[in-house]
């Protein structure tokens, strides 16, 4: 297992992240416990969740994902957590997930409030990284490519969010912060205020990246790459889509059979351009997999990439792929495929 710094913290993960949000709907506690044995047992040290998971939640499944990890790192005990390095995120709002709370936004009240129930759900005293899943203003995300109007309604408060983490981090209950589905703007008003004010400064973004969305590399990974933040790469499979398996028809059992409101990898071009990287890859001797998540991870910008299954095999794979290493002609082929379909999955 390869580990590096998250930028600006003195914490080291390793370069793959174990997502969780199918923990506490499509698996089972037991499930779960499983797959972060078996991570642990691979060497990973970092595990994301968020507060609103496990995914196509609802208020009675609300907190299940952090609950499942907070069992498991009772079972595991003090000394083997304080290895790890546990991340998760604070709803915005705007996403119809009012039964969380009222109102659904960073103010102190909500941040005080979200950090104290994850610390309860996780069973921990401290969260390594606290994010925010989503901004508060209405912006380019989730089958969004572009800002074609700013949200009047948002009034901007990222300075007094900012000073709610650095009190949050005094108490000890977070040590550094994150975004995460950011854009540009997003992301500088963040440093430049936190450098103005000598306020907790972002040390990662989590935004989707994929050979089906490189969106990041417009803007974003340039800033990322100068001002030393760090790119936990999300959905490196494009919700299962990249695994090739949609190819061959839908089945109840997948995720976009399960949750169809996710609709930004269905459309026509995903299936067009999926199934010319699946050419390519086995034309190079890959699966597609392989060569889906060996391209996210030897970005410079990606610091750690997340992958989640819902079945052990799955997650050993998406493991496994992590020792590919693309030449530079296959990497020549695919963005050749990108330019003739660029990012069908915003």
């Amino acid at each position: 297992m390869n580990y590096t710094t998250l930028p600006n913290t003195d914490l080291q993960v390793s370069k793959i992240c174990l997502g969780t949000m199918t923990f506490g709907n499509q698996n089972t506690e037991a499930e779960a416990h499983s797959q972060l044995d078996f991570a642990i047992e691979k060497g990973i040290n970092f595990i994301d969740t968020a507060e609103m998971y496990p995914i196509g939640g609802n208020e009675h499944i609300f907190g299940s994902t952090e609950r499942f990890i907070g069992t498991w790192l009772n079972k595991i005990g003090k000394s083997e957590r304080e290895k790890l390095i546990v991340a998760t995120k604070i709803a915005g709002p705007n996403r119809g997930m009012g039964y969380i709370r009222q109102p659904l936004d960073f103010s102190k009240k909500s941040l005080h409030e979200a950090v104290d129930l994850s610390l309860k759900n996780l069973q921990t005293e401290y969260i390594d990284l606290y994010q925010m899943h989503w901004p508060e203003r209405v912006m380019n995300m989730f089958g969004k490519r572009g800002v074609s109007e700013i949200d009047t309604k948002w009034q901007d408060n990222i300075l007094e969010v900012l000073t709610v983490f650095d009190g949050l981090i005094k108490e000890g209950k977070i040590k550094h912060i994150g975004v995460s589905n950011e854009n540009p703007w997003g992301v500088m008003k963040f440093l430049n205020e936190s450098e103005k004010h000598s306020l907790p400064r972002i040390a990662t973004i989590q935004n989707p990246y994929s050979l089906l969305n490189r969106l990041f590399e417009v803007g974003l990974s340039e800033i990322c790459m100068r001002e030393n933040v760090g790119l936990l790469a999300y959905s490196p499979l494009g919700f299962g889509f990249l695994s090739g398996k949609y190819l061959d028809g839908m089945q109840p059992n997948y995720r976009m059979a399960l949750f169809p409101n996710f609709i930004r990898y269905t459309n026509e071009n995903c299936y067009k351009v999926t199934q010319l990287y699946k050419e390519l890859a086995q034309d190079s001797g890959l699966t597609l997999t392989q060569m889906a998540i060996a391209f996210v991870h030897h970005q410079q910008f990606v610091t750690s990439t997340i992958v989640g299954a819902t079945s052990l095999a799955q997650l050993e794979e998406n493991i496994n792929a992590f020792e590919v290493q693309l030449t530079d002609a296959v990497i020549a082929q695919i963005d050749k495929i990108q330019e003739s379909i660029p990012n069908p999955a915003p």
